[in-house]
């Protein structure tokens, strides 16, 4: 056991041949694999099948079915019901919940539309001059996308584990023109990591010089549980009330990888006076979103104990895949201490950290033989790593074995590329 940085240059050639032969070997399998996005898989999807039989016609036949009639315009906040459901999930008064169509990032887009062009709460940031905006990385590339679109200046806040740099963060927000930061605060994309209590309460109490300066805590991870021993995310609003700060997050969250990514239903979680800045924005934007599948979700799942059960089954097909990837890892790279994962508790992704300078080597390699990863850059502002070195892992989609296959090549990918590098 050695690790690679110890290799004399005869060995360095040496291992070079070797795995420029195990790679070929693969390459010539034509292999077609994708690893690029966390989607669920058919199998996952298969879960869910039910809602589709949860209701049919006969359930109209008597005209409205719950407390609303959902066939017909109206209730842009969402059926009642479903905003229990969500209300009971996130922990906050269903008043303070709006529920809309499938997509939590259609929710976003529209939000920080609504900030550029009329304000989150007074003059729109368009008229503010240039605009900035907190990007912890490595983190999910279309928040970064939301943020390019509107030509805003992308500012870096390191991971540490429990959370954004708030060291950082708190120096940054000096600013005025620093107008918010996108966090996704239970088991992080990609890294993993679920804020801990402090950087929750830091994050609470801050006083940005920005007095419009807005927090989208995207909580897509709430109930997405890949061990027994689950991490603990503090409820932000019971905190935030603590400081007298409730308007200064914005929540999201939906139900696309728990039933169906394509039809499933999203939310927003905000302070009264943000529900009705964005209730008026609405009533110009729409007449009122999918109720009848609202009900449909509500209908399947009950309650929050349903969707709990739900997520067993979801844990019991995703915990092998991870596994799957992890042991490979452990097994064809830690001896030569040339890159680093997470194992995390939950969510869709591993954080996965090549030997610097490498990353964009190993994501070639990997696509000229036929794996397809994230592209690399894309966990960080601008796709600039400025490291070269992070890749997000999705192992959600393929089967077991698969990933397997998929995770043997990246591991020879990684060493050759190192190899390389270190032969100058």
């Amino acid at each position: 056991m050695m690790a690679l940085k110890d290799y004399t240059k005869e060995q360095l050639v040496t291992l070079k041949a070797e795995l420029e032969k195990e790679y070929n070997e693969f390459k010539a399998k034509g292999l077609k694999l994708d690893m690029s996005r966390g989607k669920p898989g058919a199998d996952q999807l298969a879960l869910s099948n039910a809602l589709l039989d949860v209701l049919t016609s006969k359930d109209f036949e008597q005209g409205s079915v719950g407390s609303s009639e959902m066939r017909n315009y109206g209730i842009i906040t969402g059926i009642p019901e479903c905003r229990k459901l969500f209300s009971d999930l996130l922990g906050v008064s269903a008043d303070n919940i709006i529920v809309c169509g499938n997509s939590s990032l259609n929710m976003m887009f529209d939000y920080i539309t609504q900030c550029m062009l009329t304000g989150s709460d007074g003059t729109p940031w368009k008229d503010q001059g240039k605009i900035k905006f907190l990007c912890p990385s490595p983190g999910y590339d279309r928040h970064f996308a939301i943020c390019q679109y509107y030509a805003m200046e992308l500012i870096t806040v390191p991971m540490t584990g429990e959370g954004p740099d708030m060291d950082v963060v708190e120096e940054l927000i000096k600013d005025s023109s620093v107008k918010g930061m996108f966090c996704v605060p239970k088991y992080s994309n990609p890294t993993g990591e679920t804020y801990s209590r402090e950087t929750v309460d830091r994050i609470a109490k801050m006083k940005p010089a920005a007095k419009d300066f807005r927090i989208i805590w995207d909580n897509a991870y709430i109930i997405h549980d890949l061990k027994d021993e689950t991490d603990h995310l503090d409820n932000i609003f019971d905190i935030l009330k603590k400081y007298d700060n409730e308007d200064m997050v914005i929540e999201f969250t939906s139900t696309s990888k728990i039933t169906f990514p394509g039809a499933g239903v999203a939310c927003l979680a905000a302070s009264d006076k943000n529900i009705e800045i964005i209730k008026n924005r609405m009533q110009f934007q729409t007449i009122g979103h999918d109720k009848i599948n609202q009900l449909r979700h509500v209908k399947f799942f009950g309650s929050v104990d349903g969707i709990l059960r739900h997520m067993q089954l979801h844990k019991a097909i995703l915990a092998p895949k991870f596994d799957a990837v992890i042991n490979e890892f452990d097994a064809l790279l830690s001896e030569y201490e040339i890159a680093s994962w997470t194992k995390p508790n939950g969510g869709y992704f591993i954080s996965f950290d090549v030997m610097p300078g490498t990353a964009k080597r190993v994501g070639q390699l990997c696509k000229e033989a036929g794996v397809t990863l994230t592209t690399v850059g894309a966990t960080y502002p601008y796709g600039i790593d400025p490291q070269d070195k992070n890749i997000r892992i999705a192992p959600s989609f393929p089967p077991v074995d698969e990933l397997i296959t998929a995770t043997r090549l990246l591991c020879i990918c990684v060493k050759l590329a190192a190899t390389e590098k270190l032969l100058g």
